[in-house]
């Protein structure tokens, strides 16, 4: 059975910080892509970050310099530093990932509330 159990969500004011973890279980967890979205209420899911099974990342124009995605394929997890963050960046995040055969899989995702 896979899992995606992530972590590290909460309230933080303007110009803080949070780490959001993603534990997978039930995978070959180097054989994928793994990402991280973001849904704000009203607004369709987007992708926020990814890093490929090679460690190559890519970002969101709006996070780049901000956010940093990695991952530790020895822990099967992977991570999202968000820095400096902002009331727009309120949303519920999800991890996801994305194997060789493009089989897909979500956690459940994690409340990260941007206010003062």
């Amino acid at each position: 059975q896979v899992q995606l159990v992530e972590s590290g969500g909460g309230l933080v004011q303007p110009g803080g910080s949070l780490r959001l973890s993603c534990a997978a279980s039930g995978i070959i967890f180097g054989l994928y892509d793994m990402r991280w979205y973001r849904q704000a209420p009203g607004k369709q899911r987007a992708l926020v970050a990814a890093i490929t099974r090679g460690g190559r990342t890519n970002y969101l124009d709006s996070v780049k310099g901000r956010f940093t995605i990695s991952r530790d394929n020895g822990q099967d997890t992977a991570y999202l530093q968000m820095n400096s963050l902002k009331p727009e960046d309120t949303a519920v995040y999800y991890c996801n990932a994305e194997g060789t055969f493009s089989e897909n899989y979500w956690g459940q995702g994690t409340q990260v509330t941007v206010s003062s």
